[in-house]
């Protein structure tokens, strides 16, 4: 699993599905988004500045290592499960410009399955992601929400944020190694 599905699992255990779904729709229309970019040229821009891939791959390091700070640093919620609060729906769409994965998934699809770069293409792809991203991430969301039943005591909740952040972290060793 890419970030994005780790932080939907780690915010269905921490805040739930109905407070998640401005997260699950920000990824899904942030990553469509993307696509159409892609397809529409955004990719030449790392074939003319070499420089811009290696300063995305940085911020992208520096911000999934800060969220997975945040992750396994998130307290005990408060009773009613009022306390924080998910990614919203602009911060998920955002997040998508600096997720390895989600640049390797639009350059990827873009050249496996639009190679002529014809709009028509470009749109076929970008809807056939938006059908599938919306039900794949719910899963994660609601795999998250059952595993809140077994995250009673704080040191529970403690391990698991801790496990998710190490999680996230892992994500990031591809990117490391090329």
């Amino acid at each position: 699993p890419g970030p994005n599905n780790l932080m939907l699992m780690a915010s269905g255990a921490n805040y739930g599905f109905a407070r998640t779904i401005p997260h699950m729709l920000g990824i899904s229309i942030g990553f469509i988004f993307m696509v159409v970019l892609v397809g529409l040229g955004l990719s030449q821009l790392f074939d003319a500045w070499p420089l811009t891939y290696t300063l995305l791959k940085g911020a992208s390091i520096g911000y999934l290592t800060w969220l997975a700070w945040k992750i396994a640093t998130a307290g005990q919620p408060k009773p009613g499960g009022t306390s924080g609060r998910p990614f919203t729906f602009l911060q998920a769409a955002a997040f998508q410009w600096v997720n390895p994965k989600a640049w390797t998934m639009a350059l990827t699809a873009i050249s496996a399955y639009a190679p002529d770069n014809s709009t028509r293409s470009i749109i076929l792809v970008a809807l056939i992601f938006g059908a599938t991203n919306l039900p794949s991430v719910s899963i994660w969301v609601i795999a998250g929400r059952e595993i809140r039943r077994f995250l009673t005591s704080p040191a529970r909740l403690t391990a698991f944020n801790w496990t998710m952040a190490a999680l996230l972290l892992a994500s990031l060793l591809p990117v490391l190694t090329h």
